[in-house]
């Protein structure tokens, strides 16, 4: 195999991390959904939870694709 067709394999593969990311995103406001639709006066006490979920998630996905673009453009 040769070195550039392995670069492209490792980038593609990279980038399942954005579909991990897209997921736990969705199920992520699904749970907050269903949980404020539930009990609407808990939904503000749960907010700052809801967002520091998110941010992680998506930080796992740019980490992702940052090692795709830089196995693609560095290496």
């Amino acid at each position: 195999m040769e070195a550039e067709a392995a670069k492209f394999i490792g980038a593609g593969l990279a980038t399942i991390a954005l579909a991990g990311a897209g997921i736990g995103i969705g199920l992520i406001f699904s749970a907050y959904l269903s949980g404020a639709l539930r009990n609407p006066s808990a939904a503000a006490g749960q907010f700052p939870n809801l967002l520091l979920g998110f941010a992680m998630a998506e930080a796992t996905g740019l980490f992702g694709l940052v090692i795709a673009l830089i196995l693609l453009f560095v290496v």
